[in-house]
């Protein structure tokens, strides 16, 4: 037999990850890491009600998922006070960029993205043949006017922003954003990340209403809320949009466990605030460690900290790799001049101590002493 048939654009593609996973390392390395702080999912777990809510749902794990999230998306509308209508669930933030990107992006049309941001929603567009522009930081910090600006010369379908942003961890207001989408084009949709969001200071989280047709928010569980590994994101947007992706989601995407679990940790506001405290903390003592070790910890409105080691990204992927070889899972940003930092998860006690360890015989290593 020939190989399949595969569609020319699917034959121009690389087969490529995103992120190399921890496992991954881990089975390279031949031995598991000491501290896993590098994919900025939370150590501290999810809510003990969720984790009761999942432990009860295994038994029922045998059938199905609601296929329409009733419940949860109900439960969603409520909490963000606004329709049901406005909210789809999907498997994380990650599948419902995909189903985004399905919905409006075909070979040749224009999207436009920062250089150096979230690599999956890239990998999404260039998996339906978009072709993507991108804009440069602006002192760490994407960029709302470039971004909008860039969409207005290349007439983009869709406009990616983090906010706060992932790899650095800086933020606007969402009254900046706001202001700037004055710069959208007509017929240009934002998309608004907002995975961090319930980490990041009052006011971080942008003031639109959920019928703005110019935007769709994405939310996760997968960060403060504990439940990454249980892949449950949703988007808050306008109900033509929003119903849209019934024509191409896996209504049976999403797993009852997960289901259960998150409507469980989203009653459990105490849970949430206890995490957001251990967070705050966490950063906290990130940069007392940078610090320490004559190294900048960057502002952060997330669930972790860029750590500027002071020079390029060939010595911060020394540093990285020599954290590693130490059993520190720590990961950095892709493209320069953000690839000069290190970027580092929060995490408790435990991780903390064997990063503050490790870094100072990583610095060393990195400098060739």
């Amino acid at each position: 037999m020939t190989d399949p048939r595969y569609t020319p654009l699917a034959q121009s593609l690389p087969a490529t990850v995103p992120f190399v996973g921890p496992e991954t390392q881990e089975r390279q390395r031949g031995t598991p890491f000491v501290a896993r702080i590098g994919a900025n999912e939370s150590v501290f777990g999810p809510s003990p009600r969720a984790i009761a809510a999942m432990q009860a749902a295994a038994s029922e794990i045998w059938m199905y998922g609601d296929p329409e999230n009733f419940e949860l998306r109900h439960a969603l509308a409520t909490h963000h006070g606004v329709a049901p209508e406005n909210i789809v669930v999907g498997e994380g933030i990650d599948g419902l960029l995909g189903y985004l990107v399905r919905l409006l992006v075909g070979p040749g049309d224009a999207v436009v993205t920062s250089d150096g941001a979230y690599p999956t929603f890239n990998y999404h567009v260039a998996g339906f043949g978009g072709v993507l522009h991108k804009v440069p930081y602006n002192e760490d910090h994407e960029d709302p006017a470039a971004l909008f600006a860039k969409a207005s010369e290349v007439d983009a379908k869709l406009v990616y922003l983090a906010n706060p942003d992932n790899p650095m961890g800086t933020w606007r207001s969402g009254a900046d954003v706001v202001a700037a989408l004055n710069g959208l084009p007509e017929s240009c949709l934002l998309v608004l990340d907002e995975a961090y969001v319930e980490c990041a200071p009052e006011g971080t989280a942008a003031p639109v209403t959920a019928d703005d047709p110019r935007v769709i928010r994405m939310r996760t569980f997968s960060k403060v809320y504990g439940m990454a590994g249980a892949r449950v994101g949703y988007a808050i947007g306008a109900p033509g949009l929003i119903s849209s992706f019934n024509k191409v989601r896996n209504h049976f995407g999403m797993n009852r466990a997960a289901q259960a679990g998150a409507l469980a940790a989203l009653h459990d506001a105490s849970w949430l605030a206890q995490v957001q405290r251990q967070i705050s903390e966490a950063r906290e003592r990130v940069g007392q460690i940078a610090r320490a070790n004559g190294l900048t910890p960057l502002p952060s409105a997330t669930n972790f900290v860029a750590i500027d080691c002071g020079r390029d990204g060939v010595f911060a992927k020394a540093v990285l790799e020599a954290l590693i070889d130490q059993g520190i899972f720590v990961r950095m940003p892709f493209v320069a001049p953000q690839n000069r930092c290190i970027r580092v998860s929060c995490g408790g006690a435990e991780e903390m101590a064997a990063f503050e360890a490790a870094l100072p015989k990583a610095l060393a290593k990195a400098q060739g002493r």
